[in-house]
C-alpha cells in the first residue's frame, strides 16, 4: 500500500491496518446495548462532578486503568430510538425571546432529551473555531443513517475552566441538554491546549455563537440553525456563554486519561470511537507518541473536565498494555489526549497515527490528511531537530564547567595580562601602594616589575602577620583599586596591562589586599545554576530583535478565529457574496502575516469560491453516504458529507489551502527529517548520480515600490564551497510581477545542475541572488539620484544542501531573503541608514525521492603514514617549494604553484604553517578525494593557534579541518581570545551548522573567563542585525544567556537597560534645540539616576568598572553634530576615581572598533618583542542600534560616517554631512574619553589661523604642561616612541582622512590618532582630488619636537629606527593581519567588502622584501611625509573650515603656478641690475639644471640670489604675451634642442640666451618690465635661500680638510647574500664644518684598490644638517668573499655646495676582511681625516 509522509513527525496508517483485529462486525441492537451502558456510566459519573467542582482522576482509578482494558466509548443515536420530541417541531418563529430563555432554562426539557454536546469555544471569540482531523477506524456495516467510516478526535491538550455553574456549559447549553436525533452523523471533540504557551487567553468581548456555531446543510438543517440562532440572542447565553480560556486552574498538577490505540490488544471493541457532534468532521491533531510501557503515578488535571458530561467516556479505564499518546506541555509529558470539539469546515479525514515509525498513507485522491489548526501552529514553536541538538550539546558541555570549581568559576575578573620579551629579566623598581584592612595608611614599598604578584603579596603579609608559615599566601589576592578585577598570581607584575598603564601615565600603582572570601563573587555560577536546563529562549525576550518578528502562535489564533467566524457566517447568513468578500480577506490577512505568501492552491480555490458564490444555492441537498465496507475512494476528496453545495466544497477546499499554506510555513525552516518525513530507505551521496535540481517558483511578498521601478526580475544560482564556485552560476528567465491577494515574482522554473550529487561536498551551499532589471520610464534607480542602466542586486539567500543530520534538503523551502525599500547589493550587511529592512520570502521546490540520500564521510586508514624528505628532492624543485612555503600568505598562489604544492605535500610535515597553502591548494574536496585529505591532516603536526585561525576562514568550509582548527586554536590564552573575538564572531558566518566546534570553544571559553562571556555577548547582540545570520547569532546569543548564570546573567540585562537609557537622553538632546539641549539633559538623566537608585552597573566597555550612581552636574555634551554625550559616573569603589565615557547615537563606528583593535594588536606584538611605543589604546563598543526609549528618526541620524574625532573635542569642525543614504544604520556607541588631551587643531590654532604653518605650537603646548626641564624631556620622548607607533599602524592601515581635527595630543606627549571613518587606503576626496598625499601625518611642527628645535639631530635618528624596527615587527606577522581582516569581510564594512581591499595592506607591509630593504622603503616614506607641504595645506584648510572662512582673498590667486601669491615692486623695492649669474645640476627629482638669477634693488647693498628653471622662464614669457598682446617683447630662446636636454653645454648656452633675455626684457617699457608678474617671478620663495657660501667671491678656491676640523660617526649595515655585498649607509651623527654653518652631506664609497674608479657609489645629498639620516643601500654584486676579503671599503663624507666645490667632512677606510660577511654587522664608525678618491 502506497505511504506518504505526515508533518507530525511520525507514521500513519490506514484504518484497513486494523481490520483483521475485529473478530466480528457489530449490529444496531449491540450498539444501542452500548449506548446504554455509556450513559449509565455518564449518569454515574454526573453524581461525582455535583459533588465535586473538579474531576480528579484518583490513584486507584489510575490503577484500576491499568488492570482493565475496556475500549473507550462515545455516545450515539440512532433516528429509529427516537421517540421525543425534536427540535425542529418547535416553531421557533413564534417563540419570544422570554420563551427561549425559559426553554434554555428549562430542566425537565433537558431531561426529556439524550444529552447534546455543547458546542464550546476552543481559545477566545478571537478564535474560536479549529480544525481536527481524525482518524478514520474502518468497521462494519451501519444503517444508511450513517457514514460508513467513523472517526475519533487525538486533540491537543488544552486547559479550560468552565463556569462554577454546573449546569451550564460555556455556550450557555445545559450538559443535560437533550440531543435531537438526526440521520446524519455526530463528531465530538473537546477544548485542547498547546502545549507551548502557559498564559490565560481571556476574552474582552462577549462571545457571540455566530461565529462558533457551524451549520451545515443538512447536517444541521435550516429549522435547527434558526433555533440555535435565536438561542444565541439569548440575554442567558450572552452571560454564560463566554469563551472560558482561563488556565488558572487549582492544583496544576494536570492530565487526561489515555487513549488507547494499540490494534494489537485482543480485548479491542467491537468498534470506535462514534463522534456525536454535528458541527464538525474529523481531523487528527498533531501528537507526539512515545511508548511508555508501564507508566505509574501520571498527575491528573483536577476540574479540568468535571463540568462536561462526555468526558466520563473519555476517562474510562485503560489496559496496562496501552501505548500512552503522550503529547508535551511546556517542556513535560501529559498522557493522553483529550477529545476536542472541532467548530470549523468539514475537511478531509486522515488516517490514525498507530505505531511510531509507520508512514501514513495518501486517500486515492492522492491528497494527504491535513493537520489540526492547532497542530499546525504548534509545528510553528517546535524547536527543529538542529537547534534540538545543539541543546543537548550545550547541555553537556555545561556540565563540564561545575559551579564548584574555582578555576572556571571565580566570579570576579582577571586583570588582562600581556607578556613582554624580557620583562622577567627587567632591573626596573616600582613604587607599589597597597591598601589592607585595619590599617589607616596604605602599606608603600618598592619591588621590581619582574616580581612576580604572589611575592608582592608576602611582602605584603609581612606587615600583617609574623610568621607566614602559618597564612595561606594562596587565599589572598591583589585587587585594583576601583576597579573589580585582580591581578593574576602566578604572573610577574609587569606584566599586567593595568601596571603597564600606570607606568605609562606615570600614575601611582594602587591595590589593595583582599582574602577570596572577601571578593565580591557575585557573577559567579550557583548551584542552582548547574542545575537549570538549557533553553535558547527563555532569555531573549529582553533583547530586542532588529527585524520583523516571526509571527507567534497567538496572533495566528486571533486570524484563524477570524477566519473561521467569517467562514461560518457565509454558510449561514444570506448574503453570502458579501460574507464571501469577508472570508477572502480573512484569508489575506493570514496570507499577509505569514510574509505574503499566497500559494496557487489558495489562489484558486479564491477564484473557485468567486465562481461559486455566483451559482444558485440548492435548497436540499442530497447526503452522500460512505459505504460501510470502507471504500474511501467514493467519497469526496475532501471528506465532505455534502458535495452538493458548491460554495461549501469551495469553502472547503480554500480551508485546506488554507492549513496547506500554515504546514509550509511550519516546515520551512527544519530540515526533511524534521518534517515528518518517516524512516525511509536510505542511499549514500556518493552513489548518486541524479543530478542535482530544482524548481524556483516564486517570490512572495514584492513591495509596490518594486512594481514601478523595475520591469523584470530574475534569479541567479550558483552552487559554492569553500567560498568558490563549484559550477558556472544559472541564470533564470526574466519575469514581471503578477498580482493576486499580494505581488510576486513568477517563475515556476526546473533549474538543473549538470553535476551529480555523488560530486558535492558536505558543506555545498546554494545561493540565491535576486536581480531586478529598472524599469528605463522610471527615470532613475529607487536609492540615488543617477541612472542605472544596469541591473541592481536586490538581495541575496544561501541554503545548506545537507542539512545538520547530512541529509540532502527535499521537499518544498521557503528561503527569506532581507532586502531594503533602497537596493542593498551585500546581503549579510547591516542595512543602510534610511532603508526601511523588507523580507521577501523565495519558494523554491526540491525533489521528494522515496528515499533519503545521506552523506556519509569516507574511512580513513589511519596505519597509513606518508612523510617525504624534503632534503631528497632535486635542488630546483626544492627550492622552488622553499620558495611557496615561505611565501606570506595564500593569496597570491597561482594554479601551477597550487598544482605542484598539492603533488609535493608530504615534503611539507616540517613546515607545518604551510597547512593553509596545501589545503587551499587541494584540487577539489569531492567525497572521492577525501580520503587523502583527512590522512594528511591526521599526519600534520598541531599549527600555532594565530596560524590555525586562519583555518575558519570561507576558503575552508569543511567540517574536518574547521574543527582540527578549533582543537589547535584552544591553546590560546585568554587574553589573547579576548583580543581576537570579533573575528571568531564574524567566522560563525562560515559555519555550516549550528552546532559546531567553534561555538561550543566559545561557549567554553565564556563558561570559565568573565571577560569573555561580557564581550561575547556585546558581540553577539550587535551581530544580531546581520540579515542573513541573525537568527543563528541569536540561538548562540541564547546559549550563553543560558549557560552563563543568573548573576551574569542579571548584570547584562541591567548593562542593556542603562545603554537603552542613555540612549534615549542621547536622542532627546539631539533633538533638542540647541539653547535648551542643557536643560533636557539634566531632566533626562534624572531617569538614569533612578536607575543608579537601584542598581549599580558595570560598564559595557569594561566589566572591571562598577558606577553606583551619576554625577549629573558633571554630564554634558559635545558640541559637534552628532551630540555626543559626556557621561560622568561615580565609581562604586570609594577608592577609585569617576568614571567618564562618551555616548554616542547615529553612526556605526564598528570600522574604527576594527581599526582600534589592530592598532591594539600591533602595540602586543611590538611589547612582547620589547618595544615599547607608548601607544594610546582607547575602548569602543558598539552597544546596539535604533534601540532606546524613543524612536530615531532617519533626518535627526543623518551624521557623518565615522567622526570619533569630534567626540574628543570642545569645539568640532563643521564637516559635509553624507545623505541618509549613503550612511550606517543609526546605532549607539560608547567610547572611553582619553583625560587630559587636545586634538592638534585646537593647539594649532591659538597662534592663529596659520598656525599649521608654524614649527613651535606643539612643542610650547607640551613645555605649558610640563615646565621642568625633566618632565619635558620625558614629554619629548613620550613623543617620539607614540608618534612613530602612530606613523607605522596609520600606514599599514591605510588609515585616510588624516587632518589636525582627528589627531590627539596629551599632556603627557603621548599622540594618538581617532576618527578611522576612512581606512585600507580609500582617501577623503575633493571631487577628483585626493585629500591624503602623504604616506601618513608627519609634519614639521612634529619634527620640531622630534628633534628638540628646528635643526635635525640624533633624536630625529632614533624617531626614524623606532618606526623601521616597529614596521620590520609588523612585516613578520603580515599573515596574521591579512587573516584578521579576511575574517572581517562578512561583517558588512563599508571599505572592507572582499578580498581586494586587503590588497593595500598586503602592498604596503612588503612581505616579500628584506628587513634592511623595508627600511629604506619605510625612511623613504618618512621623508616624503615630511617634506609634503600637502599635509600642511590640509591641516590649514581645516582651520579654515572651522573659522568658516569661505576662501582665500582674490588678491592672494597665484600667478605664476610656482608661487604661491602675488607681489608688486612697491613691496619689494625696483630692480636695479638682473643677470642670469651661473647654473647648477640637480637631480629631484629627476636630473635637470636650475639657473641662479642675481638681484639688485634699489636701496640694497648686497644681491639676492633667486633659482628659476627654464621651463619656469617660459611661463614667465607666454604669460606676459597674454597680458601684453600688443607689445612687442624680447624674443625667446627655443625649448627644442637636438639631442639630450638636460647636459652642460646646453645649460652653458641657455645661460647666455637667458641672460640676453632678461636684459632686453628689463630695459623694455616701465608697463612691461615693472608688472606685478615680472615682480612675481623674482620674487624669492623658500626654496630661494641663501646657499652656504653664495655671498663669497666667485673667486675663492675650494676648502680643503682642515685636520682639526674633522668629527662625527656614521652607522652603517654591512652584511653579503647571494654573491653580494650590501652596504647600508644608515645615519651619521655629529658632523663638524669650517665655518659652523650646517652642510649639506652625503656619503661616497668605494672597494679599493679601483684604479678605474668603478665601484663608485654615493648617496643623496641631504639638506643643511649635521645629523643626516640615509638608510640608503650601497650594492656591489658579482663579488665573491675571497675577492671581498681583499678589498677595503673606502667610505667619504662630502657637503654639496652651490656655488663652489663639494668639501670632504670625514671619511673612513674598512678593511673587509675584518668582516664575519656571514651576518649582518650593524656599528657606528668614528670619522677620521683620511684621504679619499
Amino acid at each position: 500500500m502506497a505511504q506518504i509522509s505526515s508533518n507530525n513527525g511520525f507514521k500513519q496508517c490506514s484504518s484497513s491496518h486494523l481490520e483483521p483485529t475485529r473478530t466480528k462486525d457489530v449490529d444496531k441492537e449491540e450498539a444501542l446495548q452500548m449506548e446504554a451502558e455509556a450513559l449509565a456510566k455518564l449518569q454515574k459519573d454526573r453524581q461525582v462532578t455535583d459533588n465535586q467542582r473538579g474531576f480528579e482522576l484518583s490513584s486507584s482509578t489510575r490503577q484500576k486503568a491499568q488492570v482493565y482494558n475496556k475500549q473507550d466509548y462515545d455516545l450515539m443515536v440512532f433516528p429509529e430510538s427516537d421517540t421525543q420530541k425534536r427540535a425542529v417541531d418547535i416553531d421557533v418563529e413564534k417563540l419570544t425571546q422570554a420563551e427561549l430563555e425559559k426553554l434554555l432554562l428549562d430542566d425537565s426539557f433537558e431531561t426529556r432529551k439524550t444529552p447534546v454536546l455543547p458546542v464550546t469555544s476552543v481559545l477566545s471569540p478571537s478564535f474560536s473555531a479549529q480544525l481536527y482531523l481524525r482518524p478514520t477506524i474502518q468497521r462494519g456495516q451501519w444503517p444508511p443513517g450513517l457514514s460508513g467510516p467513523s472517526t475519533y478526535t487525538l486533540p491537543s491538550v488544552y486547559q479550560s475552566t468552565y463556569s462554577n455553574k454546573q449546569t451550564a456549559f460555556q455556550n450557555g447549553f445545559n450538559p443535560r441538554m437533550p440531543t435531537f436525533p438526526s440521520t446524519e452523523p455526530m463528531y465530538l471533540s473537546l477544548p485542547g491546549q498547546t502545549p507551548y504557551f502557559s498564559y490565560p487567553l481571556t476574552p474582552v468581548t462577549p462571545f457571540h455563537p455566530q461565529g462558533s456555531l457551524p451549520t451545515y446543510c443538512p447536517v444541521v438543517s435550516p429549522d435547527m440553525a434558526k433555533l440555535f440562532d435565536k438561542i444565541a440572542s439569548t440575554s442567558e447565553f450572552l452571560k454564560n456563554g463566554k469563551a472560558r480560556t482561563d488556565l488558572e486552574i487549582p492544583n496544576s498538577k494536570t492530565t487526561i486519561s489515555n487513549l488507547q490505540v494499540s490494534a494489537k490488544s485482543e480485548d479491542i471493541s467491537k468498534f470506535d470511537w462514534l463522534d456525536l457532534d454535528p458541527l464538525s468532521k474529523p481531523k487528527v491533531d498533531n501528537v507526539d507518541i512515545l511508548d511508555h510501557g508501564e507508566e505509574k503515578n501520571v498527575p491528573n488535571i483536577p476540574g479540568l473536565l468535571a463540568e462536561d458530561p462526555w468526558d466520563a467516556v473519555l476517562l474510562e479505564e485503560q489496559s496496562p498494555a496501552s501505548c500512552y499518546l503522550e503529547r508535551k506541555v511546556n517542556g513535560k509529558s501529559l498522557s493522553g489526549a483529550t477529545v476536542t470539539r472541532s467548530q470549523s469546515l468539514n475537511i478531509r479525514t486522515t488516517p490514525l497515527t498507530k505505531v511510531q515509525g509507520q508512514i501514513s498513507q495518501k486517500d486515492p485522491n492522492g491528497t494527504s490528511g491535513l493537520p489540526t489548526g492547532r497542530s499546525v501552529l504548534q509545528e510553528t514553536e517546535v524547536q527543529n531537530g538542529e537547534v534540538a541538538a545543539f541543546c543537548q550539546s550545550i547541555a553537556k558541555l555545561k556540565a563540564n564547567f561545575q559551579f564548584t570549581n574555582h578555576c572556571t568559576n571565580p566570579g570576579y575578573l582577571l586583570s588582562p595580562v600581556t607578556v613582554q620579551r624580557n620583562v622577567c629579566g627587567e632591573n626596573v623598581s616600582v613604587k607599589v601602594c597597597i591598601e589592607i584592612e585595619g590599617f589607616q595608611l596604605p602599606v608603600t614599598f618598592t619591588c621590581d616589575v619582574s616580581s612576580t604578584v604572589e611575592i608582592i603579596i608576602m611582602q605584603a603579609l609581612c606587615w600583617v602577620h609574623d610568621d607566614l608559615n602559618q597564612v595561606d599566601v594562596g587565599s589572598y589576592v591583589l585587587k585594583v583599586c576601583g576597579q573589580e578585577e585582580v591581578l593574576q598570581n602566578n604572573h610577574c607584575l609587569g606584566s599586567h596591562e593595568h601596571i603597564q598603564n600606570c607606568r605609562k601615565w606615570d600614575t601611582e600603582i594602587k591595590l589593595q589586599l583582599l582574602t577570596l572570601s572577601a571578593m565580591c563573587q557575585n557573577l559567579a555560577r550557583t548551584a542552582e545554576d548547574d542545575e537549570t536546563p538549557v533553553d535558547l529562549n527563555k532569555y531573549l525576550h529582553q533583547i530586542e530583535k532588529p527585524y520583523k518578528e516571526v509571527m507567534t502562535r497567538h496572533p495566528f489564533e486571533e486570524l484563524l478565529g477570524s477566519y473561521h467566524n467569517q467562514v461560518e457566517l457565509a454558510l449561514q447568513i444570506g448574503n453570502q457574496h458579501r460574507a464571501v468578500d469577508q472570508v477572502i480577506k480573512a484569508v489575506r490577512k493570514i496570507c499577509s502575516a505569514l510574509d505574503g505568501v499566497e500559494t496557487l492552491a489558495i489562489t484558486e480555490s479564491v477564484k473557485k469560491l468567486k465562481r461559486a458564490v455566483n451559482l444558485p444555492r440548492s435548497k436540499s441537498a442530497d447526503i452522500t453516504s460512505l459505504s460501510g465496507g470502507g471504500d474511501t475512494s467514493k467519497g469526496s476528496a475532501m471528506g465532505s458529507l455534502n458535495s452538493g453545495n458548491p460554495v461549501q466544497v469551495s469553502l472547503d477546499q480554500l480551508t485546506a489551502a488554507v492549513y496547506d499554506l500554515l504546514r509550509l510555513h511550519a516546515n520551512s525552516g527544519k530540515s526533511s527529517t524534521d518534517c515528518g518525513q518517516g524512516k525511509k530507505n536510505i542511499k549514500e551521496a556518493w552513489t548518486t548520480t541524479e543530478q542535482l535540481q530544482f524548481t524556483i517558483f516564486a517570490a512572495h511578498g514584492i513591495s509596490s515600490s518594486w512594481v514601478s521601478n523595475y520591469e523584470k526580475y530574475y534569479l541567479i544560482c550558483s552552487l559554492s564551497h569553500n567560498g568558490k564556485d563549484l559550477f558556472k552560476p544559472i541564470q533564470s528567465k526574466k519575469v514581471g510581477t503578477y498580482k493576486n491577494f499580494f505581488y510576486l515574482i513568477k517563475w515556476d522554473e526546473l533549474i538543473i545542475f549538470p553535476i551529480q550529487i555523488s560530486q558535492l561536498p558536505l558543506e555545498s551551499l546554494l545561493h540565491l541572488t535576486l536581480f531586478g532589471i529598472l524599469n528605463q520610464s522610471s527615470g532613475s534607480s529607487p536609492d540615488s539620484n543617477k541612472q542605472r542602466k544596469g541591473p541592481e542586486a536586490l538581495g541575496k539567500v544561501s541554503l545548506p544542501l545537507f542539512d545538520f543530520k547530512r541529509f540532502l534538503t527535499c521537499g518544498t523551502k521557503l528561503l527569506y531573503l532581507w532586502t531594503s525599500s533602497h537596493a542593498n547589493p551585500i546581503p549579510g550587511t547591516v542595512p543602510k541608514k534610511g532603508c526601511v529592512m523588507e523580507r521577501i520570502v523565495l519558494q523554491v521546490d526540491f525533489p521528494s525521492p522515496t528515499f533519503d540520500i545521506i552523506y556519509t564521510s569516507p574511512q580513513v586508514d589511519r596505519s597509513i603514514i606518508q612523510q617525504h624528505n624534503l632534503e631528497t628532492l632535486e635542488n630546483g624543485t626544492k627550492g622552488k617549494l622553499l620558495d611557496i612555503l615561505h611565501r606570506d600568505s595564500s593569496l597570491g598562489l597561482s594554479k601551477e604553484d597550487k598544482a605542484f604544492l598539492w603533488e609535493k605535500r608530504y615534503y611539507c610535515l616540517k613546515h607545518p604553517n604551510c597547512l593553509p597553502k596545501v589545503l587551499v591548494s587541494a584540487p577539489n574536496w569531492k567525497w572521492v578525494n577525501l580520503a587523502k585529505t583527512y590522512s594528511l591532516l591526521r599526519q600534520w603536526p598541531p599549527l600555532h593557534p594565530l596560524t590555525a585561525l586562519e583555518l575558519l576562514d570561507s576558503k575552508f568550509a569543511d567540517q574536518e579541518v574547521r574543527s582540527l582548527a578549533v582543537t589547535w586554536i584552544e591553546a590560546i590564552s585568554d587574553d589573547e581570545l579576548t583580543d581576537l573575538l570579533p573575528q571568531f564572531v564574524q567566522a560563525l558566518k562560515y559555519e555550516i551548522y549550528l552546532n559546531s566546534s567553534l561555538v561550543c570553544f566559545l561557549l567554553s571559553r565564556a563558561l570559565g573567563n568573565i571577560q569573555i562571556a561580557h564581550n561575547l555577548y556585546w558581540l553577539l547582540k550587535d551581530a544580531l542585525y546581520d540579515t542573513q545570520f541573525g537568527t543563528r547569532y541569536e540561538h548562540v546569543l541564547g546559549a550563553l544567556l543560558s549557560v552563563g548564570g543568573k548573576g551574569l546573567r542579571e548584570e547584562l540585562l541591567k548593562q542593556t537597560k542603562l545603554v537603552q537609557l542613555l540612549g534615549g537622553v542621547a536622542e532627546k538632546v539631539k533633538q533638542a534645540s540647541g539653547s535648551a539641549r542643557q536643560v533636557v539633559l539634566q531632566r533626562s538623566m534624572e531617569r538614569v539616576q533612578s536607575f543608579f537608585l537601584r542598581n549599580k552597573c558595570r560598564l559595557p566597555l569594561n566589566p572591571s568598572l562598577v558606577a553606583k550612581e551619576l554625577n549629573i552636574k558633571s554630564c554634558s555634551f559635545f558640541s559637534s553634530n552628532a551630540v555626543p554625550l559626556k557621561v560622568t559616573m561615580v565609581n562604586a569603589d570609594p577608592l577609585g576615581e569617576e568614571i567618564n565615557v562618551m555616548f554616542k547615537v547615529g553612526e556605526d563606528l564598528r570600522q574604527d572598533m576594527l581599526a582600534l583593535q589592530m592598532i591594539k594588536i600591533m602595540d602586543k606584538i611590538w611589547l612582547k618583542e620589547g618595544l615599547d611605543l607608548r601607544m594610546v589604546i582607547f575602548k569602543c563598543l558598539s552597544t546596539g542600534r535604533d534601540r532606546g526609549d524613543g524612536g530615531l528618526d532617519a533626518a535627526t541620524t543623518a551624521a557623518s560616517s565615522g567622526s570619533l574625532w569630534r567626540l574628543f573635542d570642545d569645539h568640532p569642525p563643521a564637516r559635509v554631512l553624507q545623505s541618509a543614504d549613503a550612511g550606517s544604520s543609526s546605532s549607539y556607541r560608547m567610547v572611553e574619553l582619553v583625560p587630559a588631551s587636545d586634538t592638534l587643531r585646537k593647539i594649532q590654532v591659538e597662534y592663529g589661523v596659520t598656525g599649521s604653518f608654524k614649527d613651535k605650537p606643539l612643542a610650547e603646548w607640551l613645555r605649558k604642561y610640563n615646565p621642568s626641564e625633566e618632565e619635558y624631556e620625558k614629554a619629548s620622548e613620550n613623543f617620539i616612541y607614540s608618534c612613530a607607533g602612530c606613523c607605522v599602524a596609520t600606514y599599514v592601515l591605510g588609515i585616510c582622512d588624516r587632518h589636525n581635527d582627528n589627531i590627539m595630543l596629551r599632556s603627557t606627549g603621548h599622540m594618538f590618532h581617532i576618527d578611522f571613518g576612512k581606512f585600507l587606503g580609500h582617501a577623503q576626496m575633493f571631487g577628483s582630488f585626493k585629500r591624503d598625499r602623504a604616506p601618513f601625518v608627519l609634519t614639521s611642527d612634529m619634527a620640531y619636537v622630534i628633534n628638540g628645535g628646528e635643526k635635525p639631530t640624533i633624536r630625529f635618528q632614533l624617531f626614524v629606527d623606532l618606526c623601521c624596527q616597529a614596521y620590520n615587527l609588523i612585516r613578520k606577522q603580515t599573515n596574521l593581519f591579512l587573516n584578521l581582516l579576511s575574517l572581517m569581510i562578512p561583517s558588512g564594512l563599508p571599505e572592507l567588502t572582499s578580498i581586494q581591499d586587503l590588497k593595500y595592506v598586503r602592498d604596503a607591509l612588503q612581505p616579500q622584501t628584506t628587513d634592511a630593504e623595508a627600511t629604506i622603503f619605510f625612511t623613504r616614506l618618512i621623508e616624503s611625509s615630511l617634506g609634503s607641504i600637502a599635509t600642511k595645506f590640509n591641516f590649514f584648510i581645516h582651520n579654515l573650515a572651522q573659522l568658516r572662512f569661505s576662501g582665500l582673498p582674490s588678491n592672494d590667486e597665484p600667478i605664476l603656478s610656482f608661487s604661491p601669491k602675488t607681489y608688486s615692486f612697491r613691496q619689494d623695492g625696483r630692480i636695479k641690475e638682473v643677470s642670469v649669474f651661473t647654473y647648477h645640476k640637480k637631480y629631484n627629482p629627476d636630473k635637470h639644471y636650475i639657473y641662479v638669477v642675481r638681484i639688485l634693488r634699489e636701496g640694497q647693498l648686497e644681491p639676492s640670489f633667486v633659482f628659476r628653471t627654464f621651463d619656469e622662464f617660459q611661463e614667465l614669457h607666454n604669460k606676459l604675451s597674454i597680458i601684453f598682446p600688443l607689445w612687442k617683447l624680447p624674443g625667446f630662446p627655443n625649448k627644442m634642442v637636438l639631442g639630450r636636454t638636460h647636459i652642460k653645454d646646453v645649460a652653458a648656452k641657455r645661460k647666455i640666451e637667458l641672460n640676453s633675455y632678461l636684459q632686453s626684457l628689463m630695459s623694455a617699457s616701465a608697463d612691461v618690465a615693472e608688472c606685478d608678474l615680472v615682480c612675481t617671478f623674482f620674487h624669492p620663495l623658500l626654496r630661494d635661500e641663501k646657499a652656504e657660501g653664495i655671498t663669497r667671491c666667485v673667486d675663492a678656491g675650494p676648502f680643503s680638510p682642515t685636520p682639526g676640523q674633522i668629527g662625527g660617526a656614521v652607522k652603517l649595515s654591512v652584511s653579503y647574500r647571494n654573491g653580494t655585498l650590501f652596504i647600508m649607509v644608515m645615519h651619521i651623527k655629529d658632523l663638524v664644518t669650517e665655518d659652523g654653518a650646517d652642510p649639506n652631506p652625503y656619503v661616497k664609497t668605494y672597494l679599493l684598490p679601483d684604479t678605474h674608479k668603478t665601484s663608485k657609489r654615493k648617496t643623496k645629498i641631504s639638506r643643511k644638517t649635521r645629523n643626516p639620516t640615509f638608510n640608503e643601500m650601497l650594492v656591489y654584486s658579482g663579488y665573491s668573499k675571497e675577492t671581498l676579503k681583499q678589498r677595503e671599503l673606502q667610505l667619504s663624507v662630502l657637503s654639496a655646495e652651490s656655488l663652489r666645490e663639494n668639501f670632504f667632512l670625514g671619511g673612513i677606510t674598512l678593511p673587509l676582511k675584518d668582516f664575519n660577511l656571514s651576518k649582518e654587522t650593524v656599528k657606528w664608525y668614528q670619522l677620521t681625516a683620511a684621504t679619499y678618491l
